[in-house]
């Protein structure tokens, strides 16, 4: 495809698509939900830590706040999964999302000494809809959800289908707010 020329100083009115790399799509999605919970964690004024070897838990994010009564700084342990087979903006108040047993065992796990959440990205299935940048801004594209699955039973022979509320996106505000809980002795 040939570029538009430029206006005088400015860029082409036409990019040509650019050479992405060959990395496998699960690989980049892995790195976009980071992506997604590091900015999360910034805007929220949490820190994080990647346990290591990770032991079915992807990330520790931890919050200081002077309201908090259990402790000065309250832990949860955060599983992250990305997918394109459910598509961004689910309709109705949840969406099915399967996991292998194994890891709602953990998840499920109650009473906890630290409490878990699962956050769920939906992305679009092509890579060059991820995100989208301009002068003022950076957006990704869709959105992560969020569950507590303690208490949660296994019902299927290897995976387990959990119905994950819409209602919940995952945000600084929504970060907060389970930190807020946690921090007074409740659970996200």
């Amino acid at each position: 495809m040939a570029l538009a020329q430029p206006e005088s100083g400015g860029l082409p009115s036409q990019r040509a698509a650019p050479a992405r790399g060959s990395l496998a799509t699960t690989a980049c999605m892995e790195t976009l939900q980071v992506g997604y919970l590091h900015a999360v964690a910034a805007a929220a004024g949490c820190s994080l830590a990647q346990p290591f070897p990770d032991n079915g838990i992807d990330w520790h994010v931890s919050h200081s706040a002077p309201g908090h009564t259990v402790d000065d700084e309250v832990t949860i342990k955060v599983q992250l999964k990305c997918t394109y087979q459910i598509p961004p903006r689910p309709p109705g108040s949840t969406f099915s999302f399967t996991l292998d047993n194994d890891h709602l065992v953990k998840l499920a796990r109650t009473p906890v000494a630290v409490h878990k959440i699962l956050v769920v990205m939906l992305v679009p299935r092509e890579p060059e809809n991820w995100l989208s940048a301009s002068h003022d801004r950076l957006d990704l594209r869709h959105c992560c959800y969020w569950i507590n699955l303690a208490g949660h039973p296994v019902t299927g022979r290897r995976r387990t289908t959990v119905r994950v509320p819409t209602a919940r996106i995952f945000d600084d505000r929504a970060l907060c707010d389970i930190m807020t809980r946690v921090g007074g002795g409740g659970r996200p």
